[in-house]
């Protein structure tokens, strides 16, 4: 597969997208005023426990206090402590895997680390109390009313490893299958702790397979440097403190993405340019000239059509090639997809079944290109065509599992068969597109609908009655909308009349482009 990175930055938000055989996969949003967290590691102020949540809360500087659950903790009160002064050679063993990798090879280090939190009689008092610091890092982004969530097992990501301050042991990524491999790379870890006296754990990721020695001792020097410069923060730094702040959007993405497949990284802004070109030289060399500075005036994501998809992907609907569509709407619970064959009626003569079987076919590859596009999470349901045939059935949701393996997002799926849905749970972690695009309109509130022009005559007539007592017989004037004065003066004009039947006396009728499409004033003259 043919990806190429296309960046467009300024001083107040760069914006990326991956493009995989000339069609937009993913967009990555960073803006300056309100730079993401999630990787964040703070020196915290526990605020509250909560014995009954088995959580806790906890002051690391945001707008609300991060949330702390206690399988996040680690095992004794002390640890941070520890962890402040340097002497942390025996860590607990915990702390999630960057980046997607499943490595979970606990004892394997040299001090085969420590019991979890979740060991029997941990509770959640036990750990942690009002006032006392600790480490932790930011896991998912604060959401709507929600503050972030937290984590004491830090993880912090490198080019071919992932490095956890409060673990001990080495994990290799299971996707890394050679077991002389393994053994190969284990061993490079090994020799570097032992030679610098590194502590912390180490997994081991699956762009380290069959990369050299020298490569793998880059990424320990940064972690051994970095350790030494976040143990100086805690240090110096009163509580709440950022004692590690995660990289930038690009350096993040080619940290993470970057490999071969990628034939071109085409970038608009000269400054980030040379960053870029800084940082590939550090860890690609051979990539460098895949690095390119778009200089032409027409903007870059509309030379490349990524703008296009932008605005597409803030819609409801998505118009398949054939002519059927799917509609999204999402909640604050779940993420709902509808498949409709709109104006396909198929082209060949296998009948009804054979038209919908194909509309859900390609409407599978649609969703997963939507679900990564729009960043979409938590629990997405996919109301499918009816389908007769259990075969076809099993065949959608075999194209549908399939498209998901090229997502890199944590994701389950099960299929409802006998009521044409699959249901997705993916791994949330940011704001989805849409909501960092959009805000709530602020004529229907976020609601997507507001009252009709019927409903709202309705609703005046209904006013006028309660307070006609009040008018005293003076005139009336009646202030509304544009669009209900006419509705008034023509469909409604019955309504009108019953106000001036109820007022016994003419109503004024006002147009005031001002008022919002349900609002109206209703006065004595």
């Amino acid at each position: 597969m043919n990806k190429e990175l296309i960046v467009s930055s300024n001083r107040h938000e760069t914006m990326a997208a991956i493009l995989e055989d000339d069609q937009v996969a993913e967009i990555h949003i960073e803006r300056e005023h309100q730079r993401g967290v999630a990787g964040n590691v703070y020196k915290g102020r526990v605020n509250k426990v909560l014995p009954g949540m088995q959580s806790a809360f906890v002051d690391v500087g945001l707008e609300r206090d991060a949330f702390l659950y206690v399988s996040d903790v680690v095992d004794t009160i002390e640890e941070f402590e520890r962890l402040e002064s340097g002497d942390a050679d025996d860590a607990p063993a915990g702390g999630a895997a960057a980046a997607g990798e499943t490595a979970r090879s606990r004892g394997s280090g040299r001090g085969g680390g420590r019991r979890s939190a979740q060991g029997p009689g941990q509770h959640i008092e036990d750990l942690l109390q009002a006032g006392q610091e600790i480490m932790v890092q930011v896991v998912k982004e604060p959401l709507g009313t929600k503050g972030a969530r937290v984590t004491s097992h830090a993880s912090i990501p490198g080019r071919f490893l992932v490095f956890m301050p409060t673990a001990d042991n080495i994990g290799v990524s299971r996707k890394i299958d050679s077991r002389e491999e393994r053994s190969r790379l284990r061993g490079i870890v090994r020799r570097f702790r032992d030679e610098h006296g590194f502590t912390g754990g180490i997994i081991i990721r699956t762009a380290a397979a069959k990369r050299p020695d020298q490569d793998i001792e880059g990424d320990l020097r940064y972690f051994h440097e970095l350790w030494a410069e976040m143990r100086g923060n805690m240090e110096s730094s009163r509580a709440p403190a950022v004692i590690h702040r995660e990289e930038s959007l690009v350096a993040k993405l080619i940290r993470d993405f970057l490999n071969d497949d990628f034939s071109a990284i085409r970038i608009d802004d000269r400054d980030e340019h040379a960053r870029v070109v800084r940082l590939v030289g550090r860890i690609m060399p051979g990539m460098v000239e895949r690095v390119r500075h778009y200089t032409k005036a027409f903007p870059i994501f509309a030379e490349y059509g990524v703008q296009a998809e932008i605005d597409k992907a803030i819609r409801s609907k998505v118009w398949l090639k054939s002519g059927g569509y799917i509609v999204i709407n999402q909640t604050e619970a779940l993420v709902a997809i509808d498949v409709n064959t709109g104006r396909y009626v198929g082209k060949r003569s296998g009948g009804l079944e054979d038209t919908i079987v194909r509309t859900n076919l390609e409407a599978a590859r649609e969703i997963v290109r939507q679900v990564r596009l729009r960043d979409l999470g938590g629990i997405i349901v996919a109301d499918f065509i009816d389908m007769e045939e259990r075969k076809n059935r099993q065949q959608v949701a075999q194209a549908f599992e399939r498209e998901l393996r090229r997502d890199r997002a944590p994701s389950k799926t099960i299929q409802v068969s006998d009521f044409g849905l699959i249901i997705l749970t993916r791994k949330r972690v940011r704001k989805s597109l849409e909501r960092q695009l959009t805000d709530p309109c602020p004529y229907c509130s976020g609601s997507a609908v507001i009252k009709s022009s019927s409903t709202i005559c309705y609703d005046l007539l209904s006013e006028v009655r309660k307070i006609g007592g009040e008018l005293n017989g003076h005139a009336v004037q009646l202030r509304v909308n544009p669009e209900i004065a006419r509705v008034l003066e023509k469909e409604q004009r019955g309504v009108l009349r019953d106000l001036e039947r109820v007022l016994g006396r003419g109503v004024t009728v006002t147009p005031d482009v001002r008022l919002h499409h349900e609002q109206f004033d209703v006065t004595a003259t």
